[in-house]
Protein backbone atom coordinates (compact mmCIF):
# COMPACT_ATOMS: atom_id res chain seq x y z
CA UNK A 1 0.00 0.00 0.00
CA UNK A 2 2.88 2.59 0.58
CA UNK A 3 4.51 1.54 -2.61
CA UNK A 4 0.72 2.52 -4.40
CA UNK A 5 0.64 5.61 -2.64
CA UNK A 6 4.57 6.91 -3.39
CA UNK A 7 3.57 5.85 -6.85
CA UNK A 8 0.58 7.81 -6.77
CA UNK A 9 2.46 11.10 -5.05
CA UNK A 10 5.50 10.44 -7.83
CA UNK A 11 3.11 11.00 -10.84
CA UNK A 12 1.26 13.83 -8.89
CA UNK A 13 4.27 15.64 -8.72
CA UNK A 14 5.38 14.99 -12.16
CA UNK A 15 2.46 15.78 -13.76
CA UNK A 16 2.17 18.85 -12.01
CA UNK A 17 5.37 20.00 -12.55
CA UNK A 18 4.83 19.02 -16.51
CA UNK A 19 1.45 21.66 -15.83
CA UNK A 20 3.39 24.49 -14.59
CA UNK A 21 5.95 23.88 -17.78
CA UNK A 22 3.20 23.90 -19.91
CA UNK A 23 1.89 27.26 -18.57
CA UNK A 24 4.92 28.81 -18.53
CA UNK A 25 5.44 27.60 -22.31
CA UNK A 26 1.87 29.63 -23.43
CA UNK A 27 2.53 32.60 -21.46
CA UNK A 28 5.65 32.79 -23.18
CA UNK A 29 3.94 32.12 -26.89
CA UNK A 30 1.15 34.94 -25.61
CA UNK A 31 3.44 37.41 -25.03
CA UNK A 32 6.32 37.20 -27.78
CA UNK A 33 2.75 37.33 -30.06
CA UNK A 34 1.42 39.83 -28.54
CA UNK A 35 4.98 41.51 -28.84
CA UNK A 36 5.04 41.12 -32.46
CA UNK A 37 2.17 41.78 -33.26
CA UNK A 38 2.09 45.11 -31.80
CA UNK A 39 4.88 46.23 -33.46
CA UNK A 40 2.65 44.98 -36.89
CA UNK A 41 0.36 47.50 -35.82
CA UNK A 42 2.90 50.57 -35.16
CA UNK A 43 4.51 49.80 -38.31
CA UNK A 44 1.12 50.55 -40.25
CA UNK A 45 0.45 53.28 -38.51
CA UNK A 46 3.64 54.78 -39.04
CA UNK A 47 3.40 53.72 -42.75
CA UNK A 48 -0.20 55.78 -42.87
CA UNK A 49 1.81 58.81 -41.90
CA UNK A 50 3.57 58.65 -45.22
CA UNK A 51 1.49 56.81 -47.16
CA UNK A 52 1.75 59.41 -50.17
CA UNK A 53 5.69 59.46 -50.06
CA UNK A 54 6.23 56.03 -51.70
CA UNK A 55 9.87 56.70 -51.05
CA UNK A 56 9.82 56.40 -47.83
CA UNK A 57 8.08 52.84 -47.65
CA UNK A 58 10.71 50.48 -48.33
CA UNK A 59 11.93 50.82 -44.17
CA UNK A 60 8.54 50.30 -42.87
CA UNK A 61 7.48 47.74 -45.73
CA UNK A 62 10.50 45.87 -44.29
CA UNK A 63 9.22 45.63 -40.62
CA UNK A 64 12.14 47.19 -39.33
CA UNK A 65 11.37 50.69 -37.80
CA UNK A 66 9.36 50.31 -34.72
CA UNK A 67 9.20 51.34 -30.76
CA UNK A 68 10.15 48.34 -29.10
CA UNK A 69 9.48 49.49 -25.64
CA UNK A 70 5.54 49.64 -26.02
CA UNK A 71 5.52 46.21 -28.40
CA UNK A 72 7.53 44.61 -24.72
CA UNK A 73 4.80 46.47 -22.92
CA UNK A 74 2.37 44.37 -24.71
CA UNK A 75 4.30 41.63 -23.89
CA UNK A 76 4.23 42.16 -20.02
CA UNK A 77 0.49 42.59 -20.41
CA UNK A 78 -0.01 38.99 -22.17
CA UNK A 79 2.39 37.28 -19.44
CA UNK A 80 0.04 38.50 -16.97
CA UNK A 81 -3.06 37.87 -18.10
CA UNK A 82 -1.21 34.22 -18.43
CA UNK A 83 -0.44 34.19 -14.52
CA UNK A 84 3.26 34.79 -15.37
CA UNK A 85 5.95 37.63 -15.16
CA UNK A 86 8.02 39.43 -18.43
CA UNK A 87 11.75 38.74 -17.20
CA UNK A 88 13.12 39.78 -20.40
CA UNK A 89 12.18 41.05 -24.55
CA UNK A 90 14.79 41.48 -26.63
CA UNK A 91 14.29 42.36 -30.18
CA UNK A 92 15.21 40.43 -33.05
CA UNK A 93 17.11 40.96 -35.92
CA UNK A 94 15.58 41.72 -38.65
CA UNK A 95 12.43 41.80 -37.09
CA UNK A 96 10.77 40.03 -34.40
CA UNK A 97 11.12 39.13 -30.30
CA UNK A 98 12.30 36.83 -27.92
CA UNK A 99 10.60 36.55 -24.58
CA UNK A 100 10.97 35.06 -21.42
CA UNK A 101 8.55 34.97 -19.02
CA UNK A 102 8.30 33.32 -15.53
CA UNK A 103 4.92 32.15 -13.78
CA UNK A 104 4.02 33.85 -11.06
CA UNK A 105 1.04 31.22 -10.00
CA UNK A 106 0.48 29.61 -6.44
CA UNK A 107 2.71 26.63 -7.83
CA UNK A 108 5.30 25.28 -5.11
CA UNK A 109 8.10 25.94 -7.96
CA UNK A 110 7.88 28.49 -10.69
CA UNK A 111 8.80 27.44 -14.05
CA UNK A 112 10.22 29.59 -16.49
CA UNK A 113 10.02 29.49 -20.66
CA UNK A 114 11.21 31.40 -23.79
CA UNK A 115 9.43 31.88 -27.00
CA UNK A 116 10.27 33.92 -30.05
CA UNK A 117 7.88 35.76 -32.68
CA UNK A 118 8.60 37.10 -36.05
CA UNK A 119 6.90 39.77 -38.14
CA UNK A 120 7.31 38.88 -41.89
CA UNK A 121 6.74 41.35 -44.50
CA UNK A 122 4.13 40.12 -46.82
CA UNK A 123 4.48 43.26 -49.51
CA UNK A 124 6.72 44.57 -51.97
CA UNK A 125 6.82 47.77 -53.80
CA UNK A 126 8.45 48.53 -57.05
CA UNK A 127 8.31 52.33 -58.28
CA UNK A 128 6.08 52.59 -61.81
CA UNK A 129 8.47 54.31 -64.23
CA UNK A 130 5.73 56.38 -66.65
CA UNK A 131 5.12 55.33 -69.51
CA UNK A 132 6.74 57.16 -72.77
CA UNK A 133 3.65 59.10 -74.83
CA UNK A 134 3.63 56.93 -78.47
CA UNK A 135 3.06 60.03 -80.09
CA UNK A 136 5.48 60.40 -82.94
CA UNK A 137 5.35 64.10 -83.20
CA UNK A 138 6.72 66.27 -80.44
CA UNK A 139 4.27 68.53 -78.81
CA UNK A 140 5.07 72.00 -77.76
CA UNK A 141 5.00 72.38 -73.72
CA UNK A 142 2.46 74.31 -72.54
CA UNK A 143 3.82 76.80 -69.85
CA UNK A 144 2.44 76.69 -66.64
CA UNK A 145 0.21 78.67 -64.73
CA UNK A 146 0.20 79.20 -61.26
CA UNK A 147 -3.16 77.60 -61.25
CA UNK A 148 -1.91 74.33 -62.65
CA UNK A 149 -1.60 71.15 -60.08
CA UNK A 150 0.58 68.13 -60.47
CA UNK A 151 -1.72 65.22 -61.21
CA UNK A 152 -1.61 63.16 -58.55
CA UNK A 153 -2.82 59.60 -60.09
CA UNK A 154 -3.31 56.68 -57.74
CA UNK A 155 0.35 55.06 -56.35
CA UNK A 156 0.62 51.42 -57.93
CA UNK A 157 3.83 48.63 -57.67
CA UNK A 158 2.32 47.25 -53.87
CA UNK A 159 2.23 43.82 -53.99
CA UNK A 160 1.25 41.83 -50.28
CA UNK A 161 1.23 38.45 -51.00
CA UNK A 162 -0.49 37.85 -55.08
CA UNK A 163 -2.88 41.07 -54.69
CA UNK A 164 -1.73 43.83 -56.00
CA UNK A 165 -2.64 47.21 -54.34
CA UNK A 166 -3.62 50.65 -55.51
CA UNK A 167 -3.36 53.63 -53.09
CA UNK A 168 -5.67 56.47 -54.20
CA UNK A 169 -5.08 59.76 -52.68
CA UNK A 170 -8.37 60.93 -53.13
CA UNK A 171 -10.09 57.98 -51.56
CA UNK A 172 -7.31 56.39 -49.01
CA UNK A 173 -9.91 54.08 -47.49
CA UNK A 174 -9.46 51.11 -49.46
CA UNK A 175 -5.40 50.60 -48.03
CA UNK A 176 -4.24 47.34 -46.69
CA UNK A 177 -4.59 46.38 -43.14
CA UNK A 178 -1.19 45.10 -40.71
CA UNK A 179 -2.81 41.64 -41.82
CA UNK A 180 -2.06 42.29 -45.11
CA UNK A 181 0.93 43.77 -44.66
CA UNK A 182 2.94 41.93 -42.58
CA UNK A 183 2.58 38.31 -41.32
CA UNK A 184 3.27 37.66 -37.37
CA UNK A 185 4.15 33.62 -36.01
CA UNK A 186 6.03 31.94 -33.69
CA UNK A 187 9.22 31.02 -34.74
CA UNK A 188 10.55 27.46 -35.15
Amino acid sequence: MAGLLFLAFAYFAVGQAAFTRNSAQTAADAAALAAAQNARDQLREDWLDIILDPDQWEDLLEGQVYDEGTACLSAADYAALNEAALSGCDRLAPSGFRVTVTTTGSEPKDATASAEAVIEPRCTYTKQEPTPDPSPEPTPTPTPTPTDEPDDGPIVGLVCGDDPWEIDPEDPTTLPGAVDLFSVRLSE
